[in-house]
């Protein structure tokens, strides 16, 4: 049964650091792209950045550079999402997915596999 578990949401002060996790099992992790998106009150499911399992690229939206780092720990089968200097408009349930064709794309249809999101909320 594949399954994506994310955890490590909470509520935070404006600047202050969240670090999330998303627990991946069920597939052939190697083989994959995980990207994690966010999905604010009133919006459409975003891509925030997202990895490659198999060359360990990386690739983020304009709006997080050099504030959050997305990395993998392939032996755990576990991929992390260390967001910094958080901002209000962060806020939202984070979810990450799996994509099996190795691009590193946002777009949703792309990706297979979904968890069920973990809630991220940065007050001002």
């Amino acid at each position: 049964e594949v399954q994506l578990v994310e955890s490590g949401g909470g509520l935070v002060q404006a600047g202050g650091s969240l670090r999330l996790s998303c627990a991946a099992s069920g597939f052939t992790f190697d083989d994959y792209v995980i990207g994690w998106f966010r999905l604010a009150p009133g919006k459409e499911r975003k891509g925030v950045s997202c990895i490659s399992i198999t060359d360990g690229s990386t690739y983020y939206t304009d709006s997080v550079k050099g504030r959050f780092t997305i990395s993998s720990d392939n032996a755990k089968n576990m991929v992390y999402l260390q967001m910094n200097s958080l901002k209000p408009e962060d806020t939202g349930v984070y979810l990450c997915a799996a994509e099996s064709q190795g691009i590193l794309t946002f777009s949703k249809t792309e990706y297979d596999y979904w968890g069920p999101g973990t809630q991220v909320t940065v007050s001002s």
